[in-house]
């Protein structure tokens, strides 16, 4: 069994990933899964609820960043 070292990500890598796990990634599987179940006005919501968040992350990191 062999360990992954972890030391050389940096936080905002780690913060952008767990972002991604839990907003983004669950916003837009289920407007998919919306979409399959047609209801699409809920299902283009919630993607693109997803999307604004990831630029809204993007804009707040490029922010902060200088």
């Amino acid at each position: 069994m062999t360990y992954v070292d972890t030391s050389d990500i940096s936080a905002r890598m780690f913060i952008t990933v767990l972002l991604f796990l839990l907003i983004i990634a669950p916003l837009i599987s289920l407007g998919v899964l919306r979409l399959f179940q047609s209801r699409k006005n809920s299902g283009f919501m919630l993607i693109g609820g997803g999307i604004a968040v990831y630029i809204f992350f993007q804009i707040i990191t490029s922010l902060t960043q200088a």
